[in-house]
């Protein structure tokens, strides 16, 4: 029976291990700029970090990054969008 759990608890760990690998390989490809503006992105400033806004596609392994300022000009767009669907919903 421990060596049933022993082993369950390395597979878990070598599954662990992976994931973290492929999200460390993608965090490689994190751009140095916003994708929108071009605005230029430092790594190292921790203010930086904790504000823009990073969108991962692991099956695509794709990253993206957008400033503060960009993000939220599209979270705008897309409650007007949404906003614009409900009103048009009811006028029908």
């Amino acid at each position: 029976m421990a060596h049933l759990k022993r082993k369950l608890k390395r597979d878990k760990e070598k599954e662990a291990r992976k994931e973290l690998t492929k999200k460390v390989g993608l965090f490689n490809k994190l751009p140095n700029h916003c994708l929108t503006c071009n605005e230029k992105f430092d790594k190292t400033n921790k203010e930086m970090v904790m504000a823009w806004n990073v969108v991962v596609r692991q099956n695509k392994e794709t990253v993206r990054l957008y400033c503060p300022s960009c993000w939220d000009k599209a979270r705008q767009l897309v409650e007007e969008i949404k906003s614009g669907f409900t009103n048009s919903k009811n006028d029908v």
